[in-house]
């Protein structure tokens, strides 16, 4: 019976020390700097488009999750309440435009409304993939104009 209580006690401990654990360095963990972040890829826009579109092999496995940074001519800027979003587009779909989205991060909304339409712009974001019709880069910001 003493032995059970002293095991009990172990474990108590051991799930204690774990809780905390994961409340410092996992739950606490601090958020990416996506706007200093380096760029894994530097790729023009149209070419970013294209990989996807035609479902190149490995294409997934080497954008998806990963730090680019596109150039290209913007077609459009998108707004709305807390959301700005450039749009390359490059094809026209059954349901719209297809290209590259852009959401951009909100110290970034103002730079992204003044922008040109007729000039090159380089993007740095993170790109959480393809859904079929747009390639989808989040908490992007405007590197040159």
């Amino acid at each position: 019976m003493k032995k059970l209580k002293i095991i009990l006690g172990i474990l108590v401990v051991i799930g204690i020390l774990g809780g905390i654990y994961g409340w410092f360095f996992v739950y606490n963990k601090p958020h990416r700097d996506y706007e200093n972040a380096k760029a894994d890829y530097s790729i023009v826009a149209i070419d970013c488009y294209q990989k996807y579109a035609s479902l190149a092999e490995g294409t997934e496995n080497i954008y998806t999750g990963k730090m680019l940074e596109i150039s290209g001519i913007p077609s459009k800027v998108e707004t709305s309440d807390s959301l700005c979003v450039i749009v390359f587009v490059f094809n026209e779909g059954m349901f719209g435009d297809e290209g590259i989205r852009c959401s951009m991060l909100p110290g970034h909304h103002e730079k992204a409304k003044l922008l040109s339409m007729n000039e090159t712009v380089n993007i740095k974001g993170f790109c959480s993939g393809y859904n079929g019709t747009d390639v989808v880069l989040e908490h992007c910001s405007i590197v040159r104009k």
